[in-house]
C-alpha cells in the first residue's frame, strides 16, 4: 500500500471519530495496554507532558513544545484532530511522522491489531508512543483525545498534568453537569505528580482538589497564581504579556482566549522549572513568538488574508465560541461576515445563541459525516436571528462571501474544526 492506501486502510478499518463520531469511541483502556504490551511499552522510554481540558489543549500543547523545542530538547507532540493530513498527529521538533513510517507500521503489525478491532485513535495513540520511542525524543507533549480518566493516552506517568478548563463538549461521554466533566478529566491526575488547573469553576474546583489529595499530588491553580499581569496587542495584531516572570512577553497565537492559556502556561513553566526541565527565558521568548513556525499549528485565530481581512479558528463548543463572538465585536471593519458550519452532536442552539446578529452568514458544511447540513444551521440560525444563504461547501461559501465584500470588511470562518480543515484544504492550500 502507499500512503493514501494506507490512511484508506486506517479510516475503513478503525473509525475516525472526526469522521463519524460516537460509533468510532470505545471506553476503557483494555486495547490500549494490549497494544502497549505488544509494542514494548514504549512510552516508558521518553519524558512526558499530559495536556487536557475542553478548550486550550492545542495551544498549550504546541506553545510547551516550542519552548522546550527551543531549548534544545528533541520533542515529540501529539495532538489531535488534524486539519489536512494525518501526519500532524505526530510530530518531532515540528516535523511531521515520515508517510514510510505510517505505512510500515501498518504493513508490519496490522497481522496483530486487526483481530482486536481498535478504535481509529487508540490505533494512533500506540503509532504516535512508537514512532517516538524509536526517533529517542527527550519528552513527548501529549494532548488527551477525549475526557482524561479512559482515554488511551492515560497510561503515561508524565512529569506534569495540566488541564486547560472545563466546558460543556462531548457530553454524551463525559456527563451532563460540569463537575461530572471535570471528573473525566481529573482522571489524568497521578500520583505525587503536581497538576497544574488553568481555569476553575465552583463546581469543578472541589473534584480537582479531591482528585489530587486523594493521590497525594501537588496542585497549583493558575488562576490563584495569576502570573499574568497584563495583555494588549502590538500593531501587528499579536499579543505582549506583562508576567511576573517575563516582562513584554510576544505571543504570536491570536484569540482572547490565549490570555487564559498563557496565564496557565506560565504556571506550568514555574513546574516544570521544579522538576528539572531546562529552559532560558530566550527559549521562552522564542516559543511563544514562533510556536506556528516551530510546531506547524494552524486554525487559532488564524489569519489568511487582508483587505478583505479573513480569519478563521477552529472554537467549536460554547465554551471556544464565547471566546471568538467578544474577538469579532472587538474588530473594526465595515461589514462583518461569517461563514459557519457545526456538527451534529454539539450544542448547536448555544452556540448560535452567542453569535452576533448584525452579521452577514454563510452557512455551510463540512465534508464529514458527522456535518450539520448547511439548510439545518440556517434553519436553527433563523431562530436567533441569524441570517444568510446556506452553501454546500466550503469552498464555495467562501467564494460567495468574497465576492460580496469590500476591503474594509472581516470574514471568519469556522464553527467546527471540521470546517477550518476544509477551508486550509481547499482554499488556502501551502
Amino acid at each position: 500500500m502507499d500512503y493514501q492506501e494506507t490512511l484508506t486502510y486506517l479510516y475503513n478499518s478503525a473509525p475516525l471519530f472526526q469522521q463519524v463520531g460516537s460509533a468510532a469511541y470505545k471506553e476503557g483502556l483494555e486495547n490500549t495496554y494490549t497494544l502497549d504490551e505488544y509494542f514494548g511499552h514504549p512510552h516508558r522510554r521518553f519524558r512526558t507532558i499530559h495536556i487536557a481540558g475542553t478548550n486550550g489543549k492545542g495551544s498549550c500543547s504546541h506553545t510547551l513544545a516550542a519552548i522546550l523545542q527551543s531549548a534544545g530538547y528533541r520533542v515529540g507532540l501529539y495532538t489531535s484532530p488534524h486539519l489536512v493530513d494525518f501526519r500532524e498527529r505526530i510530530r518531532i521538533n515540528g516535523t511531521p511522522v515520515s508517510q514510510q513510517f505510517v505505512i510500515e507500521f501498518v504493513e508490519k503489525h496490522r497481522h496483530f491489531f486487526e483481530p482486536l478491532h481498535p478504535s481509529f485513535f487508540e490505533l494512533t495513540t500506540a503509532m504516535a508512543f512508537l514512532y517516538f520511542a524509536e526517533q529517542a525524543v527527550d519528552i513527548a507533549v501529549i494532548e488527551v483525545g477525549l475526557g482524561g480518566r479512559l482515554d488511551c493516552t492515560n497510561i503515561i506517568q508524565p512529569d506534569l498534568s495540566l488541564i486547560t478548563n472545563i466546558s460543556f463538549d462531548h457530553v454524551q461521554f463525559l456527563g451532563n453537569t460540569l463537575a461530572q466533566i471535570a471528573g473525566e478529566k481529573a482522571g489524568i491526575i497521578k500520583p505525587h505528580t503536581p497538576v497544574v488547573i488553568g481555569e476553575t469553576t465552583p463546581e469543578t474546583k472541589p473534584v480537582f482538589l479531591d482528585k489530587a489529595l486523594s493521590v497525594d499530588a501537588p496542585i497549583i491553580f493558575a488562576e490563584e497564581e495569576h502570573l499574568l499581569y497584563n495583555a494588549s496587542h502590538e500593531a501587528n495584531g499579536n499579543y505582549l504579556y506583562q508576567t511576573a516572570d517575563y516582562a513584554d512577553l510576544k505571543g504570536e497565537l491570536g484569540g482572547l482566549c490565549q490570555e487564559k492559556n498563557t496565564n496557565t502556561l506560565l504556571s506550568a513553566l514555574r513546574q516544570l522549572k521544579q522538576t528539572g526541565y531546562r529552559f532560558s527565558e530566550t527559549d521562552v521568548r522564542n516559543g511563544f513568538a514562533h510556536v506556528c513556525e516551530l510546531t506547524g499549528l494552524q486554525g487559532r485565530w488564524q489569519r489568511l488574508a487582508n483587505h478583505p481581512t479573513v480569519i478563521c479558528d477552529t472554537g467549536h463548543n460554547v465554551g471556544g465560541i464565547r471566546y471568538i463572538a467578544e474577538q469579532l465585536s472587538r474588530q473594526h471593519y465595515d461589514r462583518l461576515r461569517i461563514v459557519i458550519g457545526m456538527v451534529n452532536d454539539k450544542d448547536i442552539r448555544g452556540v448560535l445563541a452567542l453569535l452576533p446578529t448584525d452579521a452577514s452568514y454563510y452557512f455551510t458544511q463540512a465534508s464529514v459525516k458527522r456535518a450539520l447540513p448547511a439548510e439545518e444551521v440556517q434553519k436553527q440560525a433563523s431562530a436567533f436571528g441569524l441570517k444568510g444563504n446556506a452553501y454546500p461547501n466550503v469552498k464555495i461559501a467562501l467564494k460567495e462571501a468574497l465576492a460580496q465584500s469590500g476591503p474594509q470588511d472581516l470574514i471568519f470562518i469556522g464553527g467546527s474544526s471540521f470546517i477550518v480543515a476544509d477551508l486550509l484544504a481547499t482554499c488556502y492550500t501551502s
